[in-house]
């Protein structure tokens, strides 16, 4: 049985996956609460989807707990409650091991464990109340198999904990019908990655990279699909299953 999509919230929503998971929630007649950390950029990003009478944005950095207060301050006045949250919200890194700090680890949970967590701890009362829903969190790919040009041990030491959550809270949280997924990207175009994107189309055995329009097909799956949770699916063109 489809689920109800009408009512998001995506973090990290400023460009690149979350801007087009946006656009794609809102295609599907979604209302949404969009969060990035800098306020003009997710200003920008609002504007450019139209449709500004369905959302609603929330400027700050998730590794702030009152960032977490705010976002669903917004989404109760707003949309009335939550049926998606989308956990896109993250930051990445490359650094050798034995270059990396313990600042960098401090940084890296901060955000991606710590922020995922509050952001989710302070939506799921809505998503109780509203007889359950949907629970998105961004990981990567990375996390189940990694690559010996690319050293993102600090990043992926938390990127690993959010696929963790995942595992953890869909089965806590299944009792009130919330179903907790983690979609892990492989090298999708976004501004994060560059220019140079193209380059790494051969790490995939489809050949090519990925587009956000893939990972928001899959999230929209997700998002809808009653009976899928605990899960991580993988949208890199076949990059964890052979090269």
């Amino acid at each position: 049985m489809a689920q109800r999509i009408e009512r998001v919230v995506i973090t990290g929503a400023g460009s690149g996956i979350g801007l087009a998971l946006a656009r794609r929630f809102l295609a599907a007649g979604s209302r949404l609460v969009l969060n990035g950390r800098d306020p003009q950029k997710i200003e920008r990003a609002a504007a450019a989807l139209g449709a500004r009478e369905r959302v609603t944005t929330v400027a700050g950095s998730i590794a702030e707990p009152a960032t977490a207060v705010r976002i669903a301050a917004a989404a109760r006045e707003h949309l009335g409650g939550v049926d998606v949250l989308v956990n896109n919200a993250g930051i990445f890194g490359v650094k050798p091991f034995l270059e990396s700090t313990e600042a960098d680890l401090d940084r890296f949970y901060t955000t991606n464990v710590k922020g995922t967590w509050l952001v989710t701890q302070a939506v799921v009362p809505m998503l109780i109340e509203a007889g359950g829903g949907a629970i998105i969190n961004v990981g990567t790919v990375l996390v189940g198999q990694g690559m010996a040009s690319l050293p993102v041990s600090a990043a992926m030491a938390s990127k690993g904990g959010v696929h963790a959550l995942t595992v953890s809270w869909a089965a806590e949280l299944a009792r009130h019908d919330i179903r907790v997924n983690t979609l892990a990207p492989g090298v999708i175009r976004t501004p994060l990655i560059g220019e140079g994107a193209d380059a790494l189309a051969g790490i995939h055995p489809l050949g090519r990279i990925g587009e956000v329009d893939d990972t928001s097909d899959a999230a929209l799956f997700l998002a809808r699909s009653g009976f899928v949770t605990g899960t991580v699916l993988e949208v890199d063109g076949g990059y964890a299953h052979g090269r």
